[in-house]
């Protein structure tokens, strides 16, 4: 039998998995990091974190199904969005890799704003602009760290400079590259005219393919590393959220997902680009020429639990689920804001920080683990609700990422959003659409839909909402929404009064 291998590089965890040709993972590995901050607002990783990562958990994923490495027929890859990896001529890294949760770049994003009309931010960009996309970091290095800046020969996003390391071909895709503010997401081409006008190099920009596409087969140099044969397919693959959205077979016009990560998002498949006017949502390439994904993005969503979790002395999840379900819907009056890492999405604004509102002498720890869950659904509900504007609605959603296998968390979005939610049998969607990838790049399915259609299935229960639940959480919600414009303008003032120090 043959074999793929699906490999999602995160902020948090590299995975691997290798897939079978009838369709059924047979094994995964995963190691675990963390982003560095030396200063506060600063999120930075090592690449050879992830190369590393890269190497052991391949290694390991195919020990573990017990197969013969000669037998892998194609890798493809899903990586974290919006970072910058930059190298020298040699194609040496040049300092660590700047994150999509980076916020260091504020000043640059009000000088990019002064560069280009609200007109031609809607036609260019078709996104917000924010700190942590590739432009914004290019100039915080131009600005703040000229002899690294000039260094420059190369840049690329995070899982395609461990896809060179595998190779040694130097490249990027579509989804990938459209989320740099720096690509033509119509034409799916880097955009002279962004870069022109920003006075970047066009010269550092990797060729562009579509996600299938065979981009390099393993060196052997990678392949002594990895326990791999040399000359095995590679496969372009995609940026997380579309890589995800086809492991969960959401590749058809009006597909939604709730996606629960370390960030969250509400996104849509579409097949028309779209403007928004207000410019706080994404819209980005999706996994091929004429399909787009839509979403609002949080910037904390699972981090939001996590870090809760480490504030309260990191309680087991089996506590948690009995803390949450002591506490009925809305935690006793308390809301919760999750503006960990600033916000894109339904409020732009990089620098605002979390907050609970309505704590009192009842409030326990129950009231408030819930509060974090519930305030992550809310923003994403906001976030929904921009979609709708727009003109993209769904009647029943997926729902993905880590807080897809929490019973609490699916009732919560269900009961918030007052719509049905479906999930997927089996974890690990980005790696599973990775794999996908090669699979088509091998010839094993003549699309990703179809290879979507052979492999994807869902769970028979659908979480429906409790419509008692849905009435508390629609007045909370409303709530939600109006309290904080009321004081966003001095919590913001707050947030930067705390990273002066």
């Amino acid at each position: 039998m043959n074999y793929l291998l699906g490999i999602d590089l995160g902020t948090s965890s590299l995975k691997t998995i290798v897939l079978s040709q009838d369709g059924h993972i047979l094994s995964s590995d995963a190691l675990d990091y963390q982003y560095d901050s030396p200063i506060q607002g600063y999120a930075e990783q090592d690449p050879f974190v992830w190369w590393e990562a890269c190497t052991i958990t391949i290694i390991n994923a195919v020990r573990k199904a017990g197969i013969d490495s000669a037998d892998i027929r194609g890798i493809g890859f899903s990586g974290q969005m919006h970072g910058v990896v930059t190298l020298d001529r040699d194609f040496q890294v040049i300092r660590p890799a700047i994150l999509h949760c980076d916020a260091r770049s504020g000043e640059q994003v009000e000088q990019v704003n002064n560069m280009f009309s609200l007109t031609d931010q809607q036609r260019l960009f078709r996104n917000p602009l924010y700190p942590g996309f590739m432009l914004t970091s290019l100039l915080w290095m131009r600005e703040n760290e000229p002899e690294n800046f000039e260094r420059i020969a190369h840049v690329c996003s995070p899982k395609d400079y461990i896809r060179y390391l595998l190779t040694g071909v130097f490249s990027s895709e579509y989804s990938d590259a459209s989320a740099t503010l720096l690509f033509d997401i119509e034409k799916n081409c880097w955009s002279d005219e962004i870069i022109s006008r920003v006075r970047l190099p066009r010269s550092i920009f990797p060729d562009c393919t579509e996600p299938t596409a065979i981009v390099g087969k393993v060196t052997e140099q990678a392949a002594e590393l990895t326990g791999l044969k040399p000359g095995t397919l590679v496969a372009a693959g995609g940026g997380d959220l579309t890589m995800m959205s086809v492991g969960s077979g959401m590749v058809r016009n009006g597909d939604a997902i709730i996606n629960i990560g370390t960030s969250g998002q509400v996104s849509f498949q579409i097949d028309r680009p779209v403007i928004n006017p207000a410019l706080n949502t994404n819209m980005f390439s999706a996994y091929q020429p004429g399909r787009w994904v839509l979403y609002g993005a949080t910037m904390s969503a699972g981090l939001c639990l996590k870090w809760w979790r480490g504030v309260t002395g990191d309680p087991s999840y089996e506590v948690i689920h009995e803390a949450v379900s002591s506490v009925g819907p809305g935690s006793g009056g308390v809301l919760f804001y999750p503006y960990l890492n600033g916000e894109r999405c339904p409020h732009l604004m990089s620098d605002i920080s979390s907050s609970f509102i309505g704590v009192n002498a009842s409030t326990g720890l129950a009231e408030m683990t819930r509060a974090v869950m519930e305030g992550v659904v809310f923003n994403l509900r906001q976030c929904a609700a921009i979609c709708e504007e727009l003109g993209f609605s769904a009647d029943t959603y997926l729902a993905a990422g880590g807080a897809a296998r929490s019973e609490d968390w699916v009732r919560i979005m269900a009961d918030i959003f007052n719509k049905p939610i479906k999930r997927i049998t089996g974890e690990e969607q980005a790696c599973l659409g990775a794999a996908f990838t090669a699979g088509v790049g091998a010839g094993w399915w003549n699309s990703l839909p179809e290879a979507a259609d052979a492999v994807v299935r869902y769970q028979d229960r659908i979480i429906t909402p409790d419509p008692r639940n849905a009435a508390i959480y629609e007045e909370y919600y409303q709530l939600y929404r109006d309290i904080f414009p009321q004081y966003s303008e001095n919590l913001r003032k707050l947030t930067n009064l705390g990273r002066r120090g």
